[in-house]
């Protein structure tokens, strides 16, 4: 792609990036209202691109948007993207928007929901040396939202707490941000889950604190019981943070990166420790194994029996002759405006 203008797919149709252009009043742009997935792609594997794909529809089934579209044509429009645009090595925005409508808030007004991938060159977020060295950060005075409200376990369009929090970051001189929840209790990064490593035992936040069940959260606390580590979902207080024995984040970007220094406290000694170089290690072999994901070079994914049975029933409570066609879960026929992006 290099020296090439990257398409867009819009609604059937490829774009120059240049003249690619969705609607203005879609309301992912005027009310946040949609979901999306950052995926990476490494030596031909998209990584863990099912999981994504789940995560991804449970977040479809709690704001109530309704796409025709299974899990496996979502995956497949993904490896099609990849494949057209010749990448191998790649990060993926998958959004997913209510789509079109007035200007209201009536999500009966959007009609057809939209989808978009994009695909990029992948560019990590914080490289080798952020891995060697460490990174910092603050903690934010904004706080995560209780998981009553507009908790972040849904991966919506609505971020505007972390960019501020970020904000927060970056006139400090500090790289990342800790994001406290409503108890004060310890909740994740601004974009990322955190971990703590104490007495050789590894502990993240539960889910009680508002974090995003992060799709690579969860494989390297898998990696880490296959190290031998024990590994612990529980409460954790800022003072428990700062006196850890190592910190690291993790992220679909940037993958996992020590932290050494919270608030102006080092941790430790300031430097990444052997629990967090050991499992940097033990990532790096996984994102290269075909096996931890979607190969391009394989057979699009087929659905599973339970994605058939699922499909079956959800095709079995359409109700064609009602009169609504919105693109939340009430009754009626949910219509498609599919595009991607792509580099």
């Amino acid at each position: 792609m290099a020296g090439k203008e990257p398409f867009v797919y819009i609604d059937g149709e490829y774009h120059p990036k240049g003249e690619a252009k969705i609607s203005v009043y879609d309301h992912g742009l005027l009310y946040g209202d949609g979901v999306f997935e950052g995926i990476r792609a490494y030596n031909g594997t998209v990584f863990r691109l099912r999981e994504h794909i789940e995560r991804l529809f449970e977040g479809l089934r709690v704001i109530r948007v309704n796409i025709p579209l299974t899990k496996e044509q979502v995956m497949n429009a993904i490896v099609d993207t990849l494949r057209r645009n010749n990448l191998t090595d790649a990060y993926i925005r998958l959004v997913i928007t209510r789509g079109r409508g007035n200007l209201g808030l009536d999500p009966r007004s959007c009609p057809k929901p939209s989808i978009i991938i994009m695909t990029e060159p992948v560019l990590p977020a914080h490289g080798k040396e952020a891995r060697e060295r460490g990174v910092t950060a603050v903690i934010s005075s904004l706080r995560r939202d209780m998981v009553d409200g507009t908790s972040h376990e849904v991966k919506s369009l609505n971020y505007i707490q972390s960019v501020l929090s970020k904000f927060q970051a970056i006139d400090s001189g500090a790289d990342e941000v800790v994001m406290l929840d409503h108890r004060g209790m310890v909740s994740e990064f601004h974009g990322s889950n955190l971990f703590i490593v104490k007495q050789g035992i590894i502990h993240t936040p539960t889910s009680a604190a508002g974090i995003l069940h992060g799709v690579t959260r969860a494989r390297v606390m898998k990696l880490a019981e296959e190290l031998g580590y024990e590994v612990r979902e529980r409460d954790i207080t800022p003072y428990e943070l700062m006196t850890a024995d190592e910190a690291f984040l993790t992220g679909t970007m940037a993958e996992v990166v020590p932290v050494v220094k919270i608030h102006g406290v080092a941790i430790a000694e300031g430097k990444p420790g052997p629990v967090t170089k050991e499992i940097i290690r033990g990532f790096q072999r996984i994102i290269q194994d075909p096996t931890e994901g979607q190969s391009l070079s394989l057979p699009r994914p087929e659905p599973t029996k339970r994605d058939r049975l699922n499909t079956s029933s959800e095709h079995s409570m359409r109700n064609p002759a009602s009169d609504s066609c919105c693109s939340c879960s009430l009754p009626g026929t949910a219509y498609l405006w599919v595009s991607y992006f792509s580099r």
